[in-house]
């Protein structure tokens, strides 16, 4: 990009300087009603579609179903994170985390496939940010925010294939911010039932 910058304003500089022979101003446009209307209504057109996209996909990403089928407790912290999962009015046990090279070694939070999930995000000390670059969706985690505030929360539908995948904060967080990894592990509802099973009896 910058040897395409400086190829342009050398020729420019080499093509386009000012002859001493032709001293007379370029065309001007200024008083060009057509033109000053065009520049004008151009970019408001522009903006207005911009808005309308952003607004309309805005909505439908912050848009919360009343009865999801599991909801999420996210806890960021320096440097890792701290599930509560509640499924059916049941709460899991904490799944915490502390920092590690590897996210197959962090925490896992484990989801059904193709459900619905709703995740609560919280901070006790600095912004952080909730990413799984496979459900293709990324929250930050700000703290101070009101029980509340819907910037706490958010939901999707977890994708069909069942599988580990990586999550990561992606805030600089200070100095282990590059070790706070997780993992989402996505299995058929059949597993996932005989997992809240298992769990259920050691939640507290």
């Amino acid at each position: 990009m910058g040897a395409v910058v400086i190829v342009l304003i050398i020729w420019a500089v080499i093509f386009h300087r000012k002859r001493r022979a032709k001293a007379e101003l370029p065309p001007q446009v200024r008083y060009n009603l057509p033109i000053e209307i065009f520049y004008t209504v151009v970019p408001l057109v522009m903006v207005s579609v911009f808005f309308f996209f952003t607004a309309r996909d805005g909505n439908y990403l912050q848009k919360l179903s009343p009865n999801p089928d599991v909801k999420v407790k996210v806890e960021a912290f320096q440097w890792s994170w701290r599930f509560t999962s509640t499924v059916s009015g049941k709460t899991l046990p904490q799944v915490v985390g502390q920092p590690v090279s590897d996210y197959k070694l962090g925490p896992q939070l484990v989801l059904p496939v193709g459900k619905r999930v709703q995740f609560e995000l919280e901070s006790p000390d600095v912004i952080h940010s909730f990413w799984v670059p496979a459900f293709l969706f990324k929250r930050d985690v700000i703290p101070g925010l009101a029980p509340d505030n819907k910037g706490r929360f958010f939901e999707i539908t977890t994708l069909n294939k069942p599988g580990v995948y990586a999550g990561r904060c992606a805030e600089l967080c200070g100095v282990d911010h590059s070790r706070m990894l997780f993992s989402v592990k996505l299995v058929p509802q059949a597993e996932y039932d005989q997992y809240v099973a298992s769990q259920s009896g050691s939640a507290q």
